[in-house]
């Protein structure tokens, strides 16, 4: 049930014109983002003084973040970067990266009715900001009537802002922060998806499907190499949760 504040705000936006119901829609997805962004904020740090403890320049550092726009790959791909071009693995950290950017694969399926209207040259560069974190907060904005395109636009900009920030910072401080275990910014990470989980969670029929998908990433961990529990976990748990869905379609999915 949407208190009073929240029921009024949103009726502003269905009656304001269509230039100003958008613009509001991107400001309160940046506002709903600001927490997370905090976390996003801290991990970028800790990949900012890992790249240059791998030996990456601050143009590297700002050119990947800008263009490659994902933690978990990024950090992957650290994982297996050498000092000399010659030695590096390419064909890996491109196959590697693929395998755990997969699950955008579902997430942008989701938003797909958002973009019902929309030619595909407009939705394309939109859909880049698309990550686990604003993807969580749109999903979670049904009730709302706040799933639309411009609230999935002003919070992922906002954590592409952020992230980009955070890694040039990272890259320039990384001699103050050599050791990011000290600081207890290795923990950034899990502590944002652990928000997102809690921020998500609707009740026991969410249980199972959450099970499902924690068991099959961690059997899947044990006996598949690379990252491939990231999408069997994914899949297995999106599997769960669509056959105990209920039927029906929600009316806000196609607001832009």
């Amino acid at each position: 049930m949407m208190d009073e504040d929240t029921s009024a705000a949103h009726e502003v936006f269905r009656t304001a014109a269509p230039g100003v119901w958008r613009w509001r829609h991107f400001m309160l997805g940046v506002r709903r983002c600001l927490p997370l962004a905090v976390s996003v904020a801290a991990y970028g740090v800790v990949w900012g003084v890992l790249a240059r403890q791998a030996g990456l320049g601050l143009g590297d550092v700002a050119l990947m973040s800008a263009l490659v726009f994902a933690g978990s790959a990024q950090f992957v791909a650290l994982d297996m970067w050498t000092a000399s071009a010659a030695a590096l693995p390419v064909g890996a950290i491109v196959f590697s990266t693929l395998i755990v950017n997969l699950r955008l694969v579902l997430m942008s399926a989701t938003v797909r009715p958002l973009f019902a209207r929309m030619l595909w040259r407009r939705a394309l560069p939109m859909v880049f900001f698309v990550t686990d974190e604003n993807w969580a907060l749109t999903m979670g904005e049904a009730e709302g009537g706040y799933r639309t395109v411009p609230f999935l636009v002003g919070s992922g900009s906002f954590i592409y802002v952020t992230w980009v920030g955070a890694t040039v910072t990272g890259r320039m401080l990384g001699a103050a922060f050599a050791d990011p275990a000290r600081w207890g910014l290795d923990f950034a990470f899990t502590a944002t998806f652990l928000a997102l989980l809690i921020g998500m969670w609707r009740g026991r029929s969410d249980l199972l499907p959450l099970l499902a998908a924690a068991a099959t990433a961690t059997a899947a961990s044990i006996w598949l190499p690379g990252k491939w529990y990231i999408l069997a976990g994914g899949l297995v748990g999106s599997g769960v949760g669509a056959l105990l869905a209920p039927s029906g379609h929600e009316g806000d999915d196609a607001a832009i």
